[in-house]
């Protein structure tokens, strides 16, 4: 089983904002939000759970994909989504999108029952950064950022006021200020991801949902992005992210979940979580008594995220 993002009914590519043309201009939202600020880790955190998801069951054909599945990601906590590839990892972030239909099973952010929320109204709710991009129109980075801010907004007239200032702080959380000008399909694979990073945080959603958005970063960016993801969760957000680098998992987690042949194998804190006797039944490894390389970042490299 792969867990690559389908196509929406509607043929948009999934990783594009609700409702919109992917090769569009964007539009200028009528709303003053911004990105969370950002505060230090340690921070007072309210960790009730805001993302619920019960009992779900998803089949491709004869083949059962995610299996009684239950998760619940608490508010001001970063999550982390680990197992081999194929355990459904994406599956269950699309699933919560409304990218793919359930057979079984409940999904509730805030209390809001998300399936039964159209696909606008979700990406009011949820900031989402997917694998890759299927977008492959010559647009401007500044412009694809901006998709971002199009489930805010009622129609395509530009990048200005609040939604300027709000794409603005997205590009420079990621550090990519540099790349505003450039096209996207000429970016590189982790140029890309860090641009889409930026688009789910320019919506300005309190929830965010990332599948493997270090795959493609050099440790530099990818060390960032961590902590900025801990910045973000220590201000309040709720971030689900899946992960494949077990070290990262440890780094970033306040909780992980190990799927493995689409069920629920364990949750629990990383420490818990990622035993040997857990990683050899997911994955035929262990952990290498002589340690590993480990890195941090020596300075800052990208801008903090402030209130408007």
């Amino acid at each position: 089983m792969s867990d690559e993002t389908p196509p929406n009914a509607d043929g948009v590519p999934p990783d594009v904002p609700p409702s919109e043309p992917a090769a569009e201009s964007p539009a200028s939202a009528r709303t003053t939000e911004h990105l969370p600020a950002a505060t230090e880790v340690g921070a007072p955190r309210d960790t009730a759970p805001a993302l619920v998801i019960t009992g779900l069951t998803i089949w491709r054909g004869s083949r059962v994909v995610l299996d009684d599945v239950s998760v619940s990601v608490a508010m001001g906590q970063v999550t982390a989504l680990i197992g081999p590839n194929g355990a459904g990892k994406s599956t269950l972030i699309n699933a919560a999108l409304g990218l793919v239909p359930c057979d079984h099973g409940r999904i509730h952010l805030l209390g809001q029952d998300l399936l039964r929320l159209d696909r606008r109204a979700r990406a009011r709710l949820i900031g989402y950064v997917p694998q890759r991009s299927r977008l492959s129109a010559p647009l401007p980075v500044r412009e694809v950022v901006a998709l971002g801010r199009y489930a805010l907004s009622g129609g395509l007239s530009g990048i200005f006021g609040a939604n300027r200032r709000a794409v603005d702080a997205a590009l420079a959380a990621v550090d990519a200020t540099a790349l505003a000008e450039r096209r996207f399909n000429e970016l590189s694979a982790g140029e890309a991801q860090r641009v889409l990073v930026a688009r789910a945080l320019a919506g300005g959603a309190q929830t965010l949902l990332l599948d493997e958005p270090t795959a493609a970063l050099d440790i530099g960016h990818a060390l960032s992005l961590l902590a900025l993801l801990r910045r973000l969760a220590a201000n309040g957000c709720t971030v689900l992210v899946a992960l494949h680098q077990l070290d990262e998992v440890r780094r970033v987690a306040d909780h992980a979940v190990l799927l493995n042949q689409g069920r629920v194998a364990i949750t629990g804190t990383p420490d818990a979580v990622m035993t040997s006797a857990h990683l050899t039944a997911a994955f035929g490894v262990e952990p290498d008594p002589a340690g590993a390389l480990a890195f941090r970042l020596s300075e800052p490299r990208t801008q903090p995220v402030e209130s408007p």
